[in-house]
């Protein structure tokens, strides 16, 4: 079918289609509010629910499929229906990889178009990994947080393999743009979860240098943060004790700008127990703190000054603030 409608023929007019009695839309006898839909796609989903209550599984039921999502991309039963004929005709999936490709180039946040596409990759298996990889890296080059993507991206990698690159793109997304949190997030994902890189634990210390040199860089970006913590998952007291932890808070605070999420760390860390160096207390004395008080104390003052500092968020702090007195009762 051509995109462009004043080209399109009719399928009352296609001698192939003769032999079909389209079914019309049952709106009931008087629908309250009637869509208007146009004319060719009106007639083409009559045509399809004449074959589709007939279950005919031919090759001009698949290209009436065609036609249908290329009109309407969103019709779930469209898509259910074209999965049988796939099947039934044993259609060659490589083939429909590349349909679904071209369809999604206008409709990347669809839902019925990724559950498609994992349908097909799954029936493929391991021939469609790179496939896959590049189908999302497309997608990225467009819209690097695009959720759907990420999302079927990962579970190629779980389901399917190639992991061997994947840390190395990560590290490519995050020096094009080192505030995407999505390539973060995925730096995670292959870190926890690639069988080829022996866990969290084995590639703790050189992720926390990663995540400390990209604080450095630019400590207003709360994504390495995060990261930062989430590499200690599980295991607080060693996030405590780890000099690099406190040394890159103080590093910040130090430069004294930019310092509202190494404040954040430095507060979680006091209320998990956290004993500041002098050199933080002095830090903090710079920032009007009470930095002579008990940790606790100390962690009230921290808020204190998130509260005026990071105005966006102020009365999360003074809600910090709060649950620190009523522990402190």
């Amino acid at each position: 079918m051509d995109s462009d409608d004043e080209q399109r023929i009719p399928l009352s007019r296609r001698p192939e289609w003769s032999d079909v009695t389209p079914v019309r839309q049952d709106d009931g006898p008087e629908p309250v509010v009637p869509i208007a839909y146009k004319e060719e796609f009106a007639e083409t989903m009559d045509y399809f629910r004449a074959l589709y209550l007939a279950d005919e599984r031919s090759t001009r039921a698949l290209q009436l499929t065609t036609e249908a999502i290329h009109m309407n991309p969103g019709n779930y039963t469209v898509w259910h229906f074209r999965r049988l004929i796939l099947e039934a005709l044993n259609a060659d999936l490589h083939d429909e990889l590349d349909f679904v490709e071209r369809v999604a180039s206008n409709n990347s946040k669809n839902y019925q178009i990724w559950h498609h596409r994992r349908w097909v990759a799954e029936k493929l298996g391991t021939d469609a990994v790179n496939k896959e990889l590049e189908f999302t890296r497309k997608i990225f080059s467009i819209d690097a947080k695009n959720y759907h993507a990420w999302s079927h991206r990962q579970w190629v990698l779980q389901a399917l393999g190639g992991w061997e690159d994947e840390l190395d793109y990560c590290h490519q997304l995050l020096e094009d743009d080192i505030f995407n949190n999505s390539a973060w997030n995925q730096r995670y994902f292959v870190v926890t979860k690639s069988p080829l890189l022996g866990g969290l634990k084995a590639m703790r210390e050189s992720e926390v240098n990663y995540a400390v040199e990209a604080i450095l860089t630019n400590p207003e970006n709360e994504s390495p943060w995060r990261y930062l913590r989430g590499l200690y998952k599980d295991v607080t007291q060693s996030w405590i004790n780890d000099p690099q932890v406190s040394w890159v808070c103080l590093k910040i605070l130090s430069a004294k700008k930019n310092h509202i999420f190494a404040l954040g760390t430095l507060l979680d860390l006091l209320c998990h127990g956290f004993h500041p160096s002098q050199d933080i207390k002095d830090a903090l004395d710079a920032l009007n703190t009470e930095s002579d008080s008990t940790e606790s104390e100390l962690a009230k003052s921290v808020c204190s000054v998130l509260e005026r500092r990071d105005p966006m968020r102020a009365s999360y702090w003074g809600w910090r603030k709060h649950m620190l007195r009523d522990r402190a009762v």
